[in-house]
């Protein structure tokens, strides 16, 4: 699986750079460059194969029982983008070394950095569409970490939120097209969608899916409607912008458009959908760039508009237009990531990007000057630039549908807006450093350093060596990309500067000349855009959709909740009633309530218990407002609970049961104490009677649902846990085996779920401060002696067995009753009680242990030894074991689900003395408040 170690590299790396950032700035500018380096050189012994035409798929089984695959592919055209994520990315890295102030937390941004760069590399090269999604979600949120790196700014975070929602929609759709996708082709493999085009092109769901999966690739990619959140992004740190908003994120989306190419093109609605879009993006986003007065603003509407014209491209559907949209991304990347951080460099030495204020920088940075105008001329179309090459040939496959109906808008509509790239490049160009001197600048204009132009510089070359000797330096690449998105051979090209005199020519010479008239006509335009700039406005709509959107949502939640919990547990109780009733009635039964299964003989001590829980239920319902005799009723419940769990010998339920129960009281008992001890009445005897007659149809629903599924026969499953736990987990304890082999990825989520939990606890408890109650319900003062010396030395002396204990049912729990579960539950309550008896203060000095570590530990534990399996070549957590014979102590089992258990025990132990101890820590606050209160 070293394909898997190109993507996974980065998201280790970010790691490791926040850890050695703490050393200095410099250690993670190095440290994210040398992680890049690593991803760069594993991808070495690939690109041979790649080029060669070559498709290299590595998978391990992830759900094999749903046809599920950790699956990387590597082709022409995910080698292409793994190239520009990781050189471009190496580039980035550099000139953010130079461009980040000594106030920003480099370590934190380098880290971001590299999350992002391993979602895009998964999406790359991902082979399973379901994992392309779950990258595609990762670079979302990873978008949205960076663009808010300057959380002290409102319109960082605004834009932020503005992206997640915007692209986070969108990653819904598309998960309902991969959906419909797999379900057609029978597969989630890239494999087998794009070997199955006419399938996919003649299926009855092929419009509901291509129409989800364009939502998804439109958003991404910021086609219009949804271009407006490209521009707000541009708060974020100009870095971020020339990686994820010219060369990687925005990509995404024509990526997917080039990756299922040839299963979904071909249509006529393929065609109308994506060439309409494509062309509106182009000609309304090229159009809007001309009048923004910020750089990146200018720089980020011309990225829409490119990103319009690629879609437009593979709207198209011809193969050469899919190979000039392959070039074009190609060619955009470079030169755009060139001027983003040109613009950075400006911004940096001047002190603002408003090209109202910006005026003859020529005089005081030549050097920068340069370089932004080559790659503004490459952005432009100008000849024996890169941009011309790939725009000229743009402008030849419009003429695609010259003789259909209407057939001339389209090249018509491509010149428009060719002559306003043209206008807003030249503007960029004469604005910033021509144009007069600027007199007030925040900043006196200058040179940046000489390491924070090279990254520029390099890209700058490539425009040149591109644009001139483009059969030297990009056929082979585009060759290997665009037969990957053909799947096919590559259509008869030339990628020489002069074809002659043509009408591609034609049309790009008038947009050269049509955009310097628009630009020297810009005043008149300019007050013309000042009238219709609100029609424009899609941010404004935005806004007012989400604030209508949480209106409806508050409407909604006031009338369910009125802060009411009762009438929540009305509302839920209702709705199940309804689906139960719904349910009930739509089936038909023709065999009455009472199957024909034997009822099992009731003997009098499993009577007894019932009964002891019937009544304990029921006294603990109608004594709710006496909170402690209800906490010692809902204890009974729970120890009848267990009994039943022992009656049907099930040792291991039983005992975490028990664990559970001491845990909860604790946890509740410590509540409590800042509780009154008795509730008010808050219903009235209506409502009381409401919710009795509520909760009796539910409780004997439930009752009589249980009945008719008991008294019927059923296939169990427990024959197959008993027949293959020993052989297939290594263990003869089926119920441990379930939860460390069978179910692993359940155990995994769930102690995730706890972590979480206790982790959420804490950050609510850790500043809370409450005053306890000094006197109970009748005026008794509380007993001042909190920790009786009895009890303390009980507890220290029970310390050690209680562990001996804990570490006892671990270790046995794979043969034996036991596990991580339990032996974690009971070193917490060992631990709780050292904090009950002797103090939260006096064990915390004896027991210094960080709790948070404890649980990260105990998830990484957990995690890699299910990752371990992958090196392998098995299923996510398969666990293996073995049989090995020790001196007199004899034959011995190791398992590797003894690790995952170990996980287990620590994320149990870490988050339950977490929120334990800090409800003890608020009881000592409280306690010491009311003493300070007495003393004065």
């Amino acid at each position: 699986m070293e394909l898997s170690l190109i993507a996974l590299t980065p998201f280790l790396g970010a790691g490791f750079v926040s850890a050695i950032s703490r050393l200095g700035r410099l250690h993670a500018a190095w440290g994210a460059g040398i992680v890049t380096l690593v991803a760069l050189l594993i991808l070495l012994p690939f690109i041979t194969d790649a080029f060669s035409g070559h498709v290299l798929v590595q998978s391990i089984p992830w759900i094999p029982l749903l046809g599920m695959e950790f699956a990387f592919r590597l082709d022409g055209l995910a080698l292409l983008f793994v190239l520009l994520i990781l050189c471009i990315g190496l580039l980035i890295i550099l000139y953010a070394r130079y461009y980040l102030s000594e106030r920003d937390d480099m370590g934190r941004f380098y880290a971001y950095l590299l999350m992002f760069m391993g979602s895009m590399l998964g999406i790359a090269t991902s082979e399973n569409i379901i994992q392309l999604l779950i990258f595609w979600e990762l670079t979302s949120l990873s978008s949205f970490l960076l663009i808010s790196y300057w959380q002290m700014r409102h319109e960082s975070r605004s834009g932020a939120r503005m992206a997640l929602a915007v692209t986070g929609g969108g990653g819904l759709a598309l998960l309902g097209g991969f959906l419909l996708l797999g379900e057609i082709v029978g597969s989630y493999n890239l494999t087998d969608i794009l070997a199955s085009g006419y399938l996919i092109r003649n299926h009855e769901l092929y419009l509901p899916m291509l129409i989800l999966v364009l939502l998804g690739a439109f958003t991404k990619s910021a086609q219009f409607p949804f271009h407006f959140w490209l521009p707000n992004a541009m708060a974020a740190p100009t870095p971020v912008s020339a990686y994820l908003h010219s060369a990687t994120m925005v990509k995404a989306g024509v990526f997917l458009l080039a990756r299922l190419f040839p299963a979904l093109s071909g249509t006529s609605a393929w065609f109308w959908l994506v060439c309409f879009t494509g062309l509106v993006t182009l000609v309304v986003a090229a159009y809007i760039a001309m009048f923004k007065h910020d750089l990146k603003g200018l720089l980020a509407y011309s990225t829409i508009s490119h990103l319009g014209l690629i879609t437009l491209l593979f709207g198209i559907g011809t193969p050469m237009a899919a190979l000039a949209g392959v070039f074009h991304i190609i060619n955009h990347a470079i030169f755009k990531a060139s001027l983003f951080m040109a613009a950075g460099i400006i911004h940096h030495e001047t002190g603002t990007r408003d090209m109202r204020i910006l005026r003859g920088l020529w005089k005081h940075m030549p050097h920068t000057a340069l370089l932004a105008m080559v790659a503004a001329a490459s952005m432009a179309g100008v000849p024996l630039f890169n941009g011309f090459l790939s725009k000229e040939m743009f402008f030849a496959e419009t003429l695609f549908v010259i003789n259909q109906p209407w057939g001339w808008l389209l090249p018509t509509m491509a010149t428009l807006a060719g002559i306003f790239a043209v206008a807003y490049s030249l503007r960029f160009i004469h604005n910033v450093f021509f144009d007069g001197e600027s007199t007030d600048l925040p900043k006196q204009p200058h040179e940046p350093p000489r390491w924070m132009k090279v990254p520029v510089e390099i890209l700058v070359a490539l425009c040149l060596l591109v644009g001139i000797f483009p059969a030297l330096t990009v056929e082979p690449i585009l060759a290997a990309a665009a037969s990957s998105v053909l799947q096919g051979p590559v259509p008869d090209h030339d990628l020489a500067i002069w074809h002659g005199f043509n009408t591609a020519l034609f049309m790009s010479m008038t947009a050269l000349i049509g955009g310097v008239i628009v630009y020297l006509a810009r005043k008149p335009l300019f007050s013309l855009q000042e009238r219709v700039e609100s029609l424009l406005d899609f941010r404004a709509l935005y806004e007012f959709l989400i604030e209508k959107l949480f209106a409806v949502a508050d409407t909604i939640t006031h009338f369910l909740n009125k802060n009411s919990l009762q009438r929540m547990l009305f509302v839920f109780m209702l709705f199940v009633l309804t689906l139960g009733i719904y349910g009930a009635m739509a089936t038909d039964n023709d065999y009455g309530l009472t199957g024909e299964r034997d009822i099992l003989p009731i003997d009098g001590v499993s009577l007894l218990i019932a009964a002891v829980l019937v009544v304990a239920t029921a006294a603990t319902a109608v004594m709710h407002r006496q909170r402690l005799i209800s906490l010692i009723l809902l204890g009974t419940v729970g120890l009848g609970i267990s009994l039943i769990f022992v009656k049907f010998s099930a040792p291991d339920l039983a005992l975490t049961q028990l664990s559970v129960e001491v845990v909860t009281i604790v946890l509740m008992l410590l509540a409590l104490y800042f509780l009154p001890q008795q509730s008010p009445i808050e219903s009235g005897n209506w409502l009381r009677s409401r919710d009795a007659l509520i909760a009796a149809t539910a409780g004997g629903g439930v009752t009589l649902l249980v009945w008719a599924v008991l008294t019927r026969p059923y296939e169990s499953i427990s024959n197959y846990f008993l027949e293959n736990s020993l052989p297939g987990g290594g263990g003869t304890n089926v119920v441990n085996v379930i939860l460390v082999d069978f179910r692993g990825y359940d155990t995994l989520g769930e102690i995730t779920v706890l972590a979480l939990a206790g982790l959420g606890i804490y950050a609510m408890l850790e500043h809370l401060k409450i005053a306890g109650a000094s006197h109970d319900s009748e005026g008794r003062a509380w007993d001042e002696d909190l920790h009786p010396i009895i009890m303390a030395s009980f507890t220290r002396l029970l310390l050690p067995l209680a562990l001996l204990v804990s570490m006892f049912i671990l270790l046995r729990g794979h043969n034996l009753p036991g596990g991580g579960f339990i032996a974690g539950l009971v070193t917490a309550v060992a631990l709780v009680m050292q904090y009950l008896a002797n103090g939260v203060i006096w064990t915390q000095q004896r027991l210094p242990i960080n709790m948070h570590k404890v649980i990260g530990y105990g998830l990484l534990i957990a995690t890699c030894t299910g990752l371990a399996s992958w090196i392998f070549k098995y299923p996510f957590l398969t666990s293996a074991f073995s049989h090995i014979h020790w001196p007199i102590i004899g034959e011995f089992e190791l398992a590797s689900a003894m690790a995952f258990d170990l996980g287990v025990y620590l994320v149990v132990v870490g988050a339950t003395l977490l929120i334990l101890v800090y409800l003890g820590l608020i009881h000592h606050q409280s306690h010491q408040m009311k003493h300070r209160k007495r003393i004065r």
